[in-house]
C-alpha cells in the first residue's frame, strides 16, 4: 500500500495548519475563542506530525504503536478544545473553574493507555493502520463515545450560533458546514467499511474542517465580540455603538455608527486599535479621557456617561460607557453614542423664545409701573400745586398787610401759621412721591439686574402698598394687611424680585374677581419654623382643575387673549432660583384660593 498520498496531503495539513496559525497568533487579540482554536490548531499540528513522522520512519526498528502514542496528545484533547470552541463561541467568555479542568480526565487516561498500551491493551488489542484491520480494547468504547460527544456538541454549538447570526446561506454557515460534513462523513462511511479508513485519514479529514471553521470567523470578520452580546446589543440599541476588546482594539459596531461617523467601510475601524482609528479619522474625541474612564468601568457594572462634541460632523452626542457581561464574564467594554444634536438645538430654541417671552414680559410690567407711577404721582402733584397756589395766597396777603396799619402781630402769626401747614403738606407729599420713585426705580432695575441684599418685612409691605394703590383702587378691592411678625423681621434676597412676585399675585387675585366690586384680598405674613410665609389669599371662586394640573409646570394663563402664563411661571422660577424658597398654593372651588410664598430666612 503506497502512503505516499496520505505523507503529501498531511504535509499540506501541516504547512495550512502553520500558516494559519500565524495569522491568527498575528492578530494579538488575547481573547479566550482566539486561545482556543490556537489550541486546536497545535492539537492536530502534533497529531498529524506524529503521523508524517510515522510513515517516514517506517521502515526502521521504531514500533507504529509509539508514534500513535506521541499522535494522542493531539487527538485525546481536540476533541475536548473542539467542546470549548462551541461554548466560547456561544458564550462568547466564560470563567474557568476547578470542575472545567474535570473535563480533562478521560483524555489523560486515553493518552496514558495509548502509550501504556502493550501492558493492557485497553485501546487496542490489535494494531494496523487500517481501522477495518484493528481489534479495539475494552476502554477504546468509552474513549471513542466520549470524543466524539465533545466533538459533536462542539460543532453543532459552534453551527447553530453561526446560523443564527449570520442566516443559513452566509459565507460563514457554508464553510463551517462543509466543515463539519466532511470529516463526519469521511469517518461515518470508514466506520461502516464504506470506504477505507485509516489513522491518516482522521486528522487530515480534522484539519480540512478546522481550517473552514477558521475562515469563517476570521477571513469573513465573523468574530466581533461574540454572537450572542452582539445579538443582544443589537437588539436592544438603536443609536451609534462600538465594542473594545482588550487593548483598546475595536472589535464591533454598528452600521448607525458608520453613518453618524461618516466612514465609508469597516475596513477603516475593525480590528484598529482606538487610539490609531481616531487620529487615522481625524475625528478628534478625547483618546486620553477615555483611557481614563475605561479602567474606571473594568469589572464593574457602573456606567460612565459624559457629553462629546464632535467638530468634524458638527454633532453633540451623550457618550455612555459601561462593560458587557454574559455569566458574570466580561465580553468587552460598550462605548454607546446617543445623537443629542437635535436636542440641543431644541433646548436652545426654547432658551432663545422663553427669553424673548420674558422680555416681553418685563415691557408688560414696566408698561404697568409707568401707568401706576403717573397714577401714583397724579395726587400728590395737584395737591403740591393747590398747596403752592394756597402759599401763593398767603404771600400775597402777607405783603399787603405790611403797610396796613389794622393788622397786627397776631394776624401775622396767623398768616405764619397757615404758611407752615401748606409747607407740612408739601413735605408729605414729596415724601410719598419719593417712596414711589423709589420703588418703581427698584422694580425697574430688577428687570435688568439684582442685588443680594437684606431687607425688612416692613420695607416690602410699604414697596406693595405703594405700588398696587392704583390698581387697587380702579377695581374697588381692599388689601388686608395682616403681619404675625414684627415688621423689622429681615429677609434675606433683593426686595424688588420679592415685590414684583407678591404684586403679580396680588394683581391675579384683583383679575380673579372678573370686576366685581368691594371685594378683599388678605395678605397675611406669619413665620413658621425658619420660614417666613407671604399668603395672598382670594374670595373668587377657585382654579379650574385644568389649571391646577400645569400651574407651575408650564406657562399658563386663565385670562385668555389678555395674559402671557409668564408671571406665575416666572415667579415660580424667582423664589426657586433667587430665594432657596417655594411656592404652594391651595383652591377650593367656589370658594377662593390661597398662593403661600415661602422663603428662608
Amino acid at each position: 500500500m503506497s502512503y505516499i498520498p496520505y505523507l503529501l496531503l498531511m504535509i499540506i495539513s501541516e504547512i495550512l495548519i502553520l500558516g494559519l496559525h500565524k495569522i491568527i497568533n498575528s492578530k494579538k487579540q488575547n481573547n479566550q475563542l482566539n486561545t482556543v482554536i490556537l489550541l486546536i490548531l497545535k492539537s492536530l499540528f502534533i497529531w498529524t506530525l506524529s503521523l508524517i513522522m510515522q510513515i517516514l520512519l517506517q521502515n526502521t526498528n521504531i514500533p507504529p504503536t509509539l508514534f500513535e502514542g506521541f499522535a494522542s496528545f493531539g487527538a485525546c484533547f481536540l476533541p475536548v478544545f473542539i467542546l470549548y470552541l462551541g461554548i466560547i463561541f456561544a458564550r462568547s467568555k466564560i470563567k474557568i473553574r476547578r470542575y472545567h479542568y474535570l473535563i480533562f480526565i478521560i483524555p489523560v487516561i486515553s493518552t496514558i493507555f495509548m502509550f501504556t498500551n502493550n501492558l493492557h491493551h485497553l485501546m487496542y488489542k490489535q494494531y494496523s493502520i487500517n481501522f477495518s484491520e484493528t481489534i479495539w480494547g475494552d476502554y477504546f468504547p468509552i474513549h471513542s463515545i466520549f470524543s466524539y460527544s465533545c466533538i459533536g456538541i462542539g460543532l453543532l454549538l459552534l453551527l447553530f450560533f453561526i446560523i443564527k447570526n449570520a442566516g443559513l446561506f452566509s459565507k460563514q454557515s457554508l464553510l463551517v458546514i462543509i466543515g463539519i460534513l466532511v470529516p463526519a462523513s469521511i469517518n461515518i462511511m470508514g466506520t461502516f467499511n464504506i470506504i477505507p479508513l485509516t489513522v491518516y485519514t482522521t486528522p487530515i479529514s480534522f484539519s480540512f474542517g478546522i481550517i473552514c471553521c477558521a475562515l469563517a470567523i476570521y477571513k469573513f470578520n465573523f468574530l466581533k465580540v461574540a454572537p450572542i452580546a452582539l445579538q443582544r446589543i443589537v437588539d436592544r440599541i438603536s443609536d451609534s455603538y462600538m465594542v473594545l476588546g482588550d487593548d483598546y482594539i475595536v472589535t464591533d459596531f454598528n452600521k448607525t455608527f458608520l453613518k453618524t461617523f461618516k466612514l465609508k467601510n469597516d475596513s477603516e475601524i475593525r480590528g484598529k486599535n482606538l487610539e490609531q482609528f481616531l487620529k487615522e479619522t481625524n475625528l478628534y474625541i478625547d483618546f486620553k479621557k477615555l483611557q481614563d474612564i475605561l479602567p474606571q468601568i473594568k469589572d464593574s457594572e457602573k456606567t460612565i456617561s459624559y457629553e462629546l462634541y464632535v467638530k468634524k460632523i458638527n454633532k453633540y452626542f451623550h457618550v455612555e460607557i459601561n462593560t458587557i457581561f454574559s455569566n458574570e464574564q466580561s465580553l468587552g467594554t460598550l462605548v454607546l453614542f446617543k445623537d443629542i444634536t437635535q436636542h440641543k438645538q431644541d433646548i436652545q430654541t426654547i432658551k432663545d423664545t422663553q427669553e424673548s417671552l420674558m422680555e416681553s414680559e418685563r415691557l408688560s410690567s414696566l408698561g404697568q409701573l409707568i401707568g401706576g407711577i403717573a397714577h401714583n404721582l397724579k395726587t400728590p402733584i395737584m395737591s403740591i400745586a393747590g398747596a403752592a397756589e394756597g402759599l401763593t395766597d398767603l404771600v400775597k396777603e402777607y405783603d399787603e398787610s405790611i403797610d396796613d396799619p389794622t393788622v397786627n402781630s397776631q394776624d401775622h402769626h396767623e398768616i405764619a401759621s397757615d404758611m407752615s401747614k401748606w409747607i407740612v403738606k408739601i413735605r408729605e407729599y414729596t415724601e410719598y412721591m419719593s417712596d414711589v420713585i423709589t420703588a418703581v426705580k427698584g422694580q425697574a432695575v430688577a428687570m435688568s439686574n439684582e442685588e443680594d441684599v437684606t431687607f425688612t418685612v416692613g420695607e416690602l409691605v410699604k414697596r406693595v402698598s405703594i405700588l398696587m394703590k392704583h390698581e387697587l383702587k380702579n377695581a374697588i378691592v381692599s388689601l388686608n394687611v395682616v403681619a404675625d411678625v414684627a415688621e423689622t423681621e429681615t429677609v434675606h434676597g433683593d426686595v424688588n424680585n420679592l415685590v414684583q412676585v407678591i404684586n403679580n399675585m396680588i394683581s391675579n387675585a384683583i383679575q380673579a374677581y372678573n370686576g366685581k366690586p368691594e371685594q378683599n384680598i388678605e395678605f397675611i405674613i406669619k413665620k413658621q419654623g425658619n420660614n417666613v410665609i407671604f399668603t395672598i389669599e382670594d374670595h373668587a371662586g377657585g382654579l379650574p382643575q385644568k389649571v391646577q394640573d400645569k400651574l407651575f409646570k408650564e406657562m399658563i394663563t386663565t385670562k385668555g387673549k389678555n395674559g402671557t402664563g409668564l408671571g406665575l411661571y416666572m415667579s415660580y422660577s424667582t423664589i426657586k432660583a433667587h430665594f432657596n424658597g417655594n411656592i404652594t398654593y391651595e383652591t377650593e372651588q367656589g370658594k377662593g384660593t390661597k398662593f403661600n410664598v415661602i422663603i428662608p430666612t
